[in-house]
């Protein structure tokens, strides 16, 4: 998501990327590889000095505040443990762990940089607006770090040549979840037969109709045009348009007959894990971060695919999505900023991207861990990949999100009101393209 902010702030954001870019290359050769690399190139007389500086870092103690999800913290333990082991005698290390959802990152970040944590996770479309503000940091070993990722999640982490956060997952997407003690394969290939499923069954599909995030796969595939204007901050739109074989109107009347099903469930994607232990839910629109809990609840009888087909202006519309990349990123403001870039670095490399996938099921970024075997043979993550071929990377002006809050509200609530499909369609587009100039 990009800040709401006027064109002429996105020349001032640029300008603050080039003077957090300036202000990285500055930094950088304090690293602790720069001062090997300068003590070589100056002789033997150095070598003195050198050993002074790793004294003083094995008597201080680096101090190092990591944000994450709470349900990643067995997982992040490890990693600072072997951090900790690599890095022994050359530092004293204290790093704590704080809880923070990595979709509040950008928000918690901006709000006040100089408290916010030394090293952060957060999704690709938080980046632009960070980095424009300064918080940053330049990541020093860019080539060995695009060599090692896919060029998918290095382009999502990039602006322009340089690379503001180390690539940690490729998976950030969204699918279907189901059970197969209820469905078949042939079943969850359309969402008309998924809803029938449910309902006799006295069962539900769960899907976030709040969200602009999942509303978009009733949209993407469509013909219709969305995107972000050249200013960064704005969106154009025209899925109100009364032209062409799908129309906006056709997408709000196929979504009211969604909700009039007895099948559908509007909830949050965090609600989904425990309605589903309860029975409730059998199937759902969701993404990776639920996989070992679903697959806890349902064991054999766990099943992931692609989104499916729905039913619009007599047709089927593959459902589309919203692919995206997740990363570390590290505060350009950090007390101890070397040993945060490298603590960033290190908790997503190969052999910590491996274990991000066996103890959370999260697809890695990086092109080694990614081509395992035991990758292949995971049905959430091979079901973010089936999908990925129907969704688009997020890019999008803030003006998005709010829009879709009531529209989705509405719609789930069977549109009390009466409101024509498009006087509904015109006021969500109306809202998705607003100025950001009050």
């Amino acid at each position: 998501m990009k800040a709401k902010v006027l064109r002429s702030m996105v020349v001032i954001g640029l300008c603050s990327i080039l003077a957090a870019g300036c202000a990285g290359e500055t930094e950088s050769v304090n690293t602790p590889e720069a001062e090997e690399t300068e003590a070589s190139e100056g002789g033997a007389g150095n070598e003195k000095s050198e050993k002074n500086e790793k004294n003083e870092k094995e008597e201080g103690v680096v101090t190092l505040t990591v944000w994450a999800e709470e349900a990643n913290n067995d997982m992040l333990n490890q990693m600072i443990a072997s951090f900790k082991e690599q890095y022994a005698g050359q530092a004293e290390f204290d790093i704590q762990l704080v809880a923070s959802a990595d979709a509040e990152t950008r928000g918690k970040v901006l709000g006040d940089i100089h408290n916010a944590a030394d090293v952060f996770p957060f999704a690709d479309d938080q980046l632009t607006s960070m980095a424009a503000g300064g918080a940053l940091a330049r990541i020093p070993n860019a080539e060995e770090v695009k060599k090692a990722n896919s060029s998918g999640a290095v382009d999502a982490a990039s602006i322009g040549d340089d690379l503001y956060g180390y690539p940690m997952s490729a998976d950030n997407g969204y699918f279907l979840y189901y059970d197969k003690a209820y469905f078949s394969e042939e079943d969850v290939k359309t969402l008309d037969r998924i809803l029938e499923v449910a309902a006799e069954n006295e069962k539900k599909f769960s899907m976030e109709w709040t969200s602009g995030w999942y509303m978009y796969s009733f949209f993407g595939n469509t013909g219709l045009e969305f995107g972000v204007n050249e200013d960064g901050v704005t969106n154009y739109c025209n899925w109100n348009t009364t032209e062409g074989k799908i129309t906006g109107a056709d997408i709000v009347t196929a979504l009211m007959d969604i909700a009039a099903s007895p099948g559908f469930l509007n909830q949050p994607d965090s609600q989904f894990v425990e309605s589903a232990r309860e029975g409730t839910v059998i199937a759902a629109v969701s993404g990776v971060w639920n996989a070992m809990e679903i697959q806890e609840i349902w064991g054999k009888d766990y099943g992931a695919v692609k989104l499916p087909t729905y039913t619009c202006a007599g047709q089927q519309v593959q459902m589309s999505s919203f692919v995206g990349y997740k990363m570390m990123g590290v505060n350009a403001y950090s007390e101890h900023l070397d040993w945060a870039l490298k603590f960033a670095d290190w908790i997503t490399n190969e052999q910590n991207q491996v274990l991000r996938f066996e103890m959370r099921n999260q697809g890695p970024s990086n092109i080694n861990a990614a081509s395992s075997d035991a990758v292949s043979q995971v049905p959430a993550i091979q079901a973010v990949i089936a999908q990925s071929e129907y969704g688009v990377l997020q890019r999008v002006g803030n003006n998005y999100w709010m829009p879709f809050t009531t529209f989705g509200e509405n719609l789930a609530a069977g549109n009390p009101q009466g409101a024509e499909p498009q006087e509904l369609i015109d006021a969500l587009v109306a809202g998705i393209t607003a100025s950001t100039i009050n």
